[in-house]
């Protein structure tokens, strides 16, 4: 049981509200972006090394959007108190797109990719608000515990909408169902949503726009001064390079994990679930493992033994012809990504000023969301090529799309290694000695 704090600053049932958003808009992410819609997508709906990178030019330019969108969407969240309403729409608009997908079937490549798009930009934006809320329902001191509170929560909603899903497709089965799953997500999620929209009260009020200035116009100034803000701060930039590089890799490895399953495995829709459960499950017991670690030993280490066995999961798929060990490879590589991504946040808060910690946790997430466009696309693109090339070379259609496969994973562990080599240059003691410098001036 999750232990809920009460305080001044919000009620218990608003705080479970909250806690209630990430468990529906987890569904989402585990249903559509891990197990179920993106092997669909690109086995049934395109089919082949084609699918692959259709798939991860659809994610770029969703990501795409959520980038050159982020900076104003986070403005609109600090200035005004519109954040429960915007929040609605994005809901929404993510829920009715995700329902959508049902339409979507072998062939129906445009309306596959425009639907998803949708849906991605939707569910992503919606982040930002519903992130910005955690400041009205936790106190400063509460913050770390309340968002951990929410991640495990979310988690579990993945979860439980995959279950509801799996028992679907094995007892009844077919295409159908597998597109009737996506209806189903967009009912969880929305359900999921309607105790925040109901019992959680926005604090505080909104703030007007100086005379002569537009939301884009504050959000631009607003984000060029952050970054003149911590360009002072070499170390904290540094991991924040190797952040962009290295979360590119894990970004990859989560996007196309479905469509390594069933490509390189065979592995079938009940299959795919199945395994996502298990990365899900390890994920949870990663993200509690190395907290505890970084609090012993430090955040660097702790990044650094996460992405080092995240960097030996991938090495070893290259070379793994096992659905066995695939399963194996599912749950390491969940208890391992999650580390870095959880190990990740706390490195910001040791190396940002203790009275700038939320102007750099800004920055920091701004940052992840503006990347990850990239890895994504570029893996779609190698494994197709790749595939290609083989095909062209006398290997069957199936090798052919194998082989790619396995090339493109050359492109997660490359991503990995860079971020990690960068990582290791940061120096904490020299990031304490540029706040204690540039405090004293």
């Amino acid at each position: 049981m999750f232990k809920v704090i009460h305080s001044p600053k919000a009620t218990r049932k608003e705080r479970i509200s909250w806690y209630f958003y990430d468990f529906g808009n987890s569904a989402y992410a585990a249903v559509v972006l891990l197990a179920v819609y993106s092997a669909y997508f690109q086995g049934t709906v395109v089919g082949g090394a084609e699918g692959s990178r259709l798939w991860g030019i659809a994610l770029g330019i969703a990501m795409l959007f959520v980038a050159i969108t982020s900076p104003i969407l986070g403005t609109i969240a600090d200035f005004s108190k519109l954040k429960k309403r915007v929040l609605f729409i994005y809901t929404i608009v993510c829920c009715i797109a995700t329902a959508g997908l049902f339409f979507v079937q072998a062939g129906d490549i445009f309306l596959g990719m425009l639907l998803f798009i949708i849906a991605e930009f939707a569910y992503r934006g919606s982040q930002v608000f519903y992130n910005a809320l955690l400041t009205d329902i936790a106190t400063p001191e509460e913050m770390g515990h309340v968002s951990g509170n929410g991640w495990a929560i979310g988690s579990a909603g993945g979860v439980v909408c995959l279950l509801i899903v799996l028992v679907l497709i094995q007892t009844i089965g077919g295409a159908f169902i597998v597109r009737t799953s996506f209806i189903i997500t967009a009912i969880f999620f929305f359900l999921s949503t309607l105790p925040l929209f109901f019992w959680l009260k926005e604090k505080g009020e909104g703030s007007p726009l100086p005379e002569g200035e537009t939301i884009l116009s504050i959000a631009f100034k607003r984000l060029w001064a952050t970054f003149k803000e911590v360009r002072n701060y070499k170390q904290y930039l540094k991991f924040i390079i190797a952040y962009l590089i290295y979360n590119d890799g894990i970004i990859m490895t989560m996007n196309f994990a479905a469509i390594l399953g069933a490509v390189l495995y065979g592995m079938e829709q009940q299959q795919l679930i199945i395994f996502m459960i298990l990365v899900q499950i390890t994920s949870v017991i990663g993200a509690f493992l190395f907290g505890n670690l970084s609090d012993h030993f430090g955040g660097k280490l702790s990044l650094i033994i996460s992405l080092v066995l995240m960097i030996g999961t991938i090495g070893w798929m290259m070379v793994n012809y096992s659905l066995t060990a695939f399963y194996v490879i599912g749950g390491l590589a969940g208890f391992a990504l999650t580390g870095v991504q959880s190990v990740s946040r706390t490195m910001v808060g040791q190396l940002a000023p203790e009275e700038k910690s939320a102007e750099f946790y800004g920055f920091f997430a701004m940052a992840g969301r503006s990347s990850s466009f990239i890895g994504p696309t570029l893996y779609g693109i190698i494994a197709a090529e790749s595939a290609l090339y083989f095909e062209r070379n006398g290997l069957t259609k199936l090798l052919a799309e194998q082989s790619g496969q396995r090339i493109a994973l050359v492109t997660i562990i490359g991503f990995l290694i860079v971020g990690l080599i960068i990582l290791i240059s940061v120096n904490l003691k020299k990031s304490a000695q540029e706040t204690q410098t540039l405090q004293t001036k």
